[in-house]
C-alpha cells in the first residue's frame, strides 16, 4: 500500500482496492547496531534458538528484537507485542519458548483479537460478517491454520490458541 485516497487503497504495484474500512497494522523496525556489533547473526531481528539463545553462546534475546522459530507456524517469526515479551522473559534460558503469540487491540468500540502468527498466507477463511463487526479470520497456508483474528468472537478466538497450544505440545 502506497496511500489511502477517500475510499480507495492504492497498492505498490499501481492497483486500487474500494474500501469503506481500513485496519493497519504499523509495525517497528528493530534498533540491532549493538546486535550487529556483538557478531550476533541478524535476520530481521537477533536470531534465537527455541530457548532464546542467540548465536553467541550465553548471550539471550527476548522482545521485539528476537526472531525464534515458532513450533506452530513452522516459521521464525518476531512478534511486536508486550505480553509475548513478558512471557519470553520468564522463559529465556530456561525452557524451550513455543507459547503460541497473540495480541489484543481495542479500536473505539472494535476489539480485534489475533492468535498465532501468518507473515503469508494462501487463504482466508472468514466466518461471519466483518461489516456488522461479527467475525473470525481463519489464516492458513497449505490447508494449514496459522493464525485467526475475530471481532467479537472472543470465545472462539481462546478455543482456537487452546487447538494451537495443543498441536504445539503435541511436538513435544
Amino acid at each position: 500500500m502506497t496511500a489511502i485516497d477517500g475510499r480507495r487503497v492504492i497498492l505498490k504495484n499501481g492497483g486500487t482496492i474500494d474500501a469503506d474500512l481500513v485496519v493497519m497494522g504499523v509495525g517497528v523496525r528493530p534498533r540491532l547496531a549493538l546486535a550487529e556489533q556483538a557478531g550476533l547473526v541478524i535476520d530481521r531481528g537477533v536470531a534465537v534458538d527455541a530457548f532464546l539463545e542467540t548465536s553467541v553462546r550465553g548471550i539471550y534475546a527476548a522482545g521485539d528484537i528476537a526472531r525464534w522459530p515458532d513450533r506452530h507456524s513452522r516459521d521464525r517469526i518476531r512478534v511486536e507485542h508486550w505480553m509475548v515479551a513478558e512471557r519470553q522473559g520468564q522463559t529465556a534460558a530456561n525452557v524451550r519458548f513455543d507459547a503460541v503469540p497473540f495480541f489484543w487491540s481495542q479500536h473505539y468500540d472494535v476489539p480485534i483479537n489475533y492468535v498465532g502468527h501468518a507473515e503469508r498466507w494462501d487463504e482466508v477463511a472468514i466466518d461471519g460478517d466483518i461489516k456488522p463487526r461479527d467475525c473470525l479470520l481463519r489464516y492458513k497456508r497449505n490447508g494449514r491454520l496459522l493464525a485467526v483474528a475475530s471481532i467479537f468472537r472472543d470465545v472462539e478466538n481462546l478455543q482456537a490458541e487452546l487447538a494451537m497450544e495443543r498441536s504445539v505440545e503435541s511436538l513435544r
